[in-house]
C-alpha cells in the first residue's frame, strides 16, 4: 500500500530531484529493464526502520554516523564528527505535538537533503523552523503533506502516519491543512475572489451563495475585501501573499504551513503580515508551521522555534528560551554572529 503511494507521489515530483536520480521503468516498460532495474537497487533504497513482508524490521539511520556514499550539504568530507553541536534536545511547549516527524530521511541522487530528522510541532502555536539556506525547511513541508516519500523514517499528522497512507486517505488528510506558498501561488487566469473559493468548489458542496460569504470575510479579514476582482498580475508581491493567505484558510484548516511568507517583502510589509499571522492565529488557534531564515519574523510571531542544520533540528523549544540558548550554533544564528560554527562555505 504504501509502495503504491509512493510511485505516484515520487512521479509527480520527479522535478525536486537532481537530474542524475536514475528513474525507474514505467509499467509499459516491465520486461528485462524493470528486473535489471529492481536488482541494481540495494536494501538502503527501502525505507528503514520499517518491516518488511518477512517481518524483518531494519533499523533506522544510526545517529551521529557519517557515510561516506553520500554527501550532506554543509558537510565537509573530512569532517567525522558533524553533529557535534546538535542535542536534539526538545524543550518543552507545555501542550500536544499536531505534527511529529521521526528520524526523517531523504536523499536525491547522492545528496542527502534530510538526515535522521527528528521534530514534535505543538497545536494551538505558531511554530517556525529556522535554518541556512539549503537545508531543507521546504523539503520538510513537503513530507509533512505528502508531496515527498521518505526514504526512511515517518511523519504523524494527528497520530496518523502520512507515508503509509493511500491516496485516497491522502486526499483527505489534505484538507487538514492550508498552504501559503513563497510567492502566494496564485492562478494567473482568476480574479481575487475565484483564486480564493477554488478550495471551496473544489473540495466541498456549499452553494455559490455560502461560499461568497466565506470568501468575503476571510479577504476582508486579509485587508483585501475592495480587491476581489483584480488579477494577481495586479496586485503587489504581498497583495499576491495575502490573497494566497486568504485562500489557505477557507476551508477553516487545523494546520497552515508557510514556505518563507516573508520572502520579496520589505521590511514594513514584513511586519504587517506577521502582524495579520498572529491576529488570525489568536482568532482561530490551530497548528502555524511558518518556514524562513528571517530573525525578525521569528521574534515577532514564533511561540515555538525549531533550528534546522545540516539535515538535522539542532534544537527546539519554546521561542524565549531558544533565543537564551547557550548551544553554540542555535546562539550564532539566532543572534546573527559572524564567530560560530556557521562559516561562510
Amino acid at each position: 500500500m504504501a509502495d503504491e503511494t509512493r510511485d505516484t507521489r515520487d512521479e509527480e515530483y520527479q522535478d525536486e530531484a537532481p537530474e542524475d536520480v536514475e528513474e525507474a521503468p514505467t509499467d509499459d516498460d516491465r520486461t528485462d529493464d524493470w528486473d535489471d532495474w529492481r536488482a541494481r537497487a540495494t536494501e538502503d533504497d527501502r525505507p528503514q526502520g520499517r518491516e518488511d513482508d518477512s517481518g524483518y524490521e531494519e533499523p533506522a539511520p544510526e545517529l551521529g554516523r557519517l557515510n561516506r556514499d553520500y554527501v550532506i550539504p554543509g558537510v565537509s568530507s573530512e569532517d567525522s564528527n558533524p553533529y557535534r553541536w546538535h542535542t536534539g534536545e526538545k524543550r518543552d511547549h507545555g501542550g500536544e505535538d499536531a505534527i511529529e516527524v521521526i528520524d526523517l530521511v531523504k536523499q536525491f541522487g547522492r545528496t542527502r537533503i534530510l538526515n535522521g530528522l527528528n521534530l514534535g510541532l505543538p497545536d494551538n502555536q505558531i511554530s517556525m523552523v529556522l535554518g541556512p539556506s539549503g537545508t531543507g525547511k521546504s523539503v520538510l513541508i513537503k513530507h509533512i503533506v505528502g508531496l515527498l516519500y521518505p526514504d526512511a523514517g515517518d511523519v504523524l499528522v494527528h497520530g496518523e502516519s502520512v507515508p503509509n497512507m493511500t491516496d485516497d486517505e491522502l486526499f483527505e488528510m489534505r484538507k487538514k491543512f492550508g498552504l501559503l506558498f513563497q510567492d502566494g501561488a496564485l492562478f494567473g487566469s482568476m480574479n481575487v475572489f475565484d483564486n480564493t473559493a477554488f478550495p471551496l468548489r473544489q473540495h466541498t458542496d456549499k452553494s455559490e451563495d455560502e461560499i461568497g460569504e466565506i470568501v468575503n470575510r476571510r479577504l476582508r479579514e486579509v485587508g483585501l475585501a475592495e480587491a476581489t476582482q483584480k488579477m494577481p498580475n495586479e496586485l503587489s508581491g504581498g497583495m499576491r501573499k495575502r490573497a494566497g493567505f486568504a485562500r489557505a484558510l477557507v476551508l477553516d484548516p487545523a494546520i497552515v504551513m508557510f514556505d518563507e511568507p516573508d520572502s520579496g517583502l520589505d521590511p514594513v510589509r514584513t511586519a504587517l503580515l506577521c502582524e495579520l499571522i498572529r491576529e488570525i492565529h489568536e482568532e482561530n488557534g490551530g497548528c502555524y508551521l511558518v518556514i524562513s531564515h528571517d530573525l525578525g519574523t521569528a521574534r515577532r510571531i514564533a511561540d515555538f522555534l525549531a533550528v534546522l542544520w545540516k539535515g538535522r533540528i539542532v534544537e527546539s523549544g519554546p521561542s524565549d528560551e531558544l533565543f537564551g540558548s547557550d548551544n553554540e550554533f542555535v546562539a550564532q544564528f539566532l543572534n546573527a554572529e559572524t564567530e560560530g560554527p556557521l562559516a561562510m562555505d
